[in-house]
């Protein structure tokens, strides 16, 4: 199959890149000229790179879409930077450029698109969130992602493309920015630090990465169109997420529950209903939490050369 991949540098299209090359795809990336792909700097032999600035049209990268004629896109490149992207007007940025992708995708005669949305797109006062329950984004993040889909799902039809909207929950797992959740309680501790937390009886739904690209390509070899949650389907209380990776590193004790109040607004339920997923893929995760809290330590322990 060919395939076009934007965001490939990034935390899961890093993940979902090596999975489609061992896959034997035919994968071309859109990386800008500035960026610093260490992420998949081994596999960069393997990869047909398209340079350019998604955000800036007026490059040639659109051009070679006519040339490359991908069979299928996944489109996952969008601002991230923690801290910052909830609220930013750059997802207004990426919401035009995703619209343009879409249009050129279909000119050069991609029949499937897959852009990765998230759970930010629902009304997250309502428990489990299956794919048919209520949009109700409270970010600007999770609006952009939304009116993007909704936009598209009316147009996808007459332009001849099939439109997968897989909506992306919590993800952990080796790559993963360090200012996310999950990197900054391990880096922490690794560094004999402690990390101050809520009472942390909030409840998420958290895959490994490495879960996630698998579920991506299982979904891109289906018959599924529309919005499907990808997620462990299994609510965590965040107080277990952080002393799990406390007692793995046997610091238990850095692991201060309590110490800050809960955010205004933060919902206390947030989970996937994966049955559409499951029941349409076959698709199942490799990790548990206990392996893929391991597998995510040693990548932290190589990556700050702490043992």
């Amino acid at each position: 199959m060919r395939v076009f991949i934007t965001g490939a540098g990034g935390f899961i299209g890093s993940q979902l890149a090596r999975l489609l090359l061992r896959e034997g795809c035919e994968v071309s990336a859109l990386l800008r000229a500035e960026s610093d792909p260490w992420r998949i700097r081994d596999i960069l032999p393997d990869l047909q790179v398209v340079k350019g600035d998604l955000l800036d049209p007026r490059q040639s990268w659109g051009e070679r879409l006519e040339a490359i004629r991908p069979e299928a896109c996944f489109h996952l490149a969008w601002y991230a930077e923690p801290g910052k992207f909830v609220s930013s007007p750059r997802n207004l940025q990426y919401l035009s450029a995703s619209l343009g992708l879409a249009t050129r995708l279909a000119e050069a005669g991609c029949h499937k698109l897959m852009i990765a949305g998230t759970f930010s797109e629902y009304d997250q006062s309502l428990g489990y969130l299956a794919e048919d329950s209520a949009l109700k984004p409270n970010t600007l993040y999770g609006a952009t992602k939304a009116a993007l889909y909704q936009g598209l799902a009316l147009w996808a039809s007459a332009a001849g493309v099939e439109l997968v909207w897989p909506r992306i929950f919590s993800v952990y797992g080796p790559g993963e920015h360090e200012k996310r959740f999950v990197p900054a309680v391990i880096i922490a501790a690794l560094r004999g630090e402690s990390t101050r937390l809520t009472p942390g009886e909030q409840l998420r739904d958290y895959l490994h990465v490495a879960d996630v690209a698998g579920a991506l390509w299982a979904v891109a070899q289906s018959s599924l169109t529309g919005p499907v949650n990808i997620g462990s389907g299994q609510p965590l209380a965040i107080r277990d997420l952080a002393t799990r990776i406390g007692t793995i590193l046997r610091r238990p004790e850095l692991i201060r529950l309590g110490d800050l109040p809960y955010r205004e607004g933060d919902p206390m339920f947030v989970c996937a209903n994966t049955q559409l997923l499951k029941r349409a893929t076959g698709w199942t995760p490799q990790h548990d939490l206990e392996s893929g809290l391991r597998d995510t330590i040693e990548w932290w322990r190589g990556k700050l050369g702490i043992q």
